[in-house]
């Protein structure tokens, strides 16, 4: 992941075409030693390849892939009632939390 991060700050800097030394010096400069392996592969993958192009693929892939989130934002939609019984819900663990918060203390301190 550093190695892809690296190689992205220099095309944002304006290098169209980072090299594995322009990416090593990067690494580098904040304290990290560069994998040559990892690095050598990245570079021979991304060679003559718009990397918009390849984020922008990859964005549609990942939009795709299903994940937790949809479906609750799904089922609110489903009913009236629901968002209100999870407001109500709420409302109960959060006076329940602060019953068992007061119940901690127990009359010292944990310096005393």
């Amino acid at each position: 992941m550093r190695h892809i991060a690296a190689y992205l700050l220099l095309q944002i800097g304006g290098n169209a075409s980072p090299s594995a030394d322009d990416v090593k010096k990067v690494l580098s400069a904040v304290g990290i030693e560069a994998d040559d392996d990892r690095l050598e592969k990245l570079i021979s993958e991304l060679e003559d390849k718009d990397i918009n192009a390849l984020i922008a693929e990859g964005s549609a892939k990942l939009s795709s892939v299903p994940s937790g989130g949809a479906v609750a934002a799904a089922a609110p939609s489903a009913g009236g009632a629901a968002p209100a019984a999870a407001v109500e819900e709420e409302k109960k663990e959060e006076k329940k939390e602060e019953k068992e918060e007061s119940d901690d203390d127990m009359g010292f301190g944990l310096f005393d």
